[in-house]
C-alpha cells in the first residue's frame, strides 16, 4: 500500500535531500563586500581579497579556497535514496522502521557535519560575531529530520494497528 500516508513523507525526505543537494546550504559575508564563504553540499568556499604586490597600482586579485565535503553530499544521496527505497517496503513495516532509524542516525551526523563547519571552522573568516546565513539547502535538511520522525511515527502507528488486529482474531 503505497498510498499510506508515510509513503508520503517518506518521498518528501527524497525531495529534500534533492533540494539539499541542489542548493546552498550557507553563506557567510567576509569583512569586505567581495569576500564570500559558501557551503554546499559539495565544497566549502572562501573567496578572499589579496592585496597586489608592492608597486603595482591599487588592484586586487580574488582568491578563492576551496575544501571539498563530497562525503556529505554521498551521506545526502544515501538518505535520499534509502528513503525512497524505504517506501517500497511498506509489506514489512519492521524493516521500514529500521531503515527509518538508519535515515535519522545519517540526517543526525549530516546536521553534525554543517553545523561544525558553519559554527566552528568558518569562525575565523569574517567577523567572528557573524555566524552567517544559512540558505535553502539547510532548511531542507531541517525538514527531512521532522518527515522523518513522522513517517517512523506512522510505520509504528500501522504495526500496532495490525498487531492489534491479529490479537482480537
Amino acid at each position: 500500500m503505497i498510498q499510506r500516508v508515510q509513503s508520503i513523507f517518506l518521498v518528501l525526505i527524497t525531495i529534500c535531500m534533492v533540494v539539499a543537494l541542489s542548493n546552498p546550504i550557507w553563506e557567510k559575508m567576509g569583512a569586505k563586500p567581495s569576500e564570500m564563504a559558501h557551503l554546499t553540499a559539495l565544497e566549502y568556499s572562501q573567496q578572499q581579497v589579496v592585496a597586489a604586490q608592492a608597486g603595482l597600482p591599487q588592484q586586487v586579485a580574488p582568491s578563492t579556497a576551496v575544501t571539498p565535503v563530497w562525503y556529505l553530499a554521498l551521506l545526502i544521496a544515501i538518505v535520499g535514496l534509502v528513503a525512497l527505497y524505504t517506501v517500497f517496503q511498506y509489506r514489512n513495516r519492521l524493516t521500514q522502521t529500521a531503515l527509518c532509524a538508519i535515515n535519522a542516525i545519517m540526517l543526525t551526523a549530516i546536521m553534525g557535519i554543517v553545523l561544525y563547519r558553519t559554527l566552528y571552522t568558518s569562525k575565523s573568516y569574517g567577523s567572528p560575531g557573524d555566524q552567517g546565513e544559512y540558505q535553502l539547502g539547510f532548511y531542507a535538511l531541517v525538514a527531512a529530520l521532522i518527515f522523518n520522525a513522522l513517517a517512523n511515527r506512522f510505520i509504528r502507528r500501522d504495526e500496532k494497528l495490525v498487531r492489534g488486529a491479529d490479537r482480537l482474531r
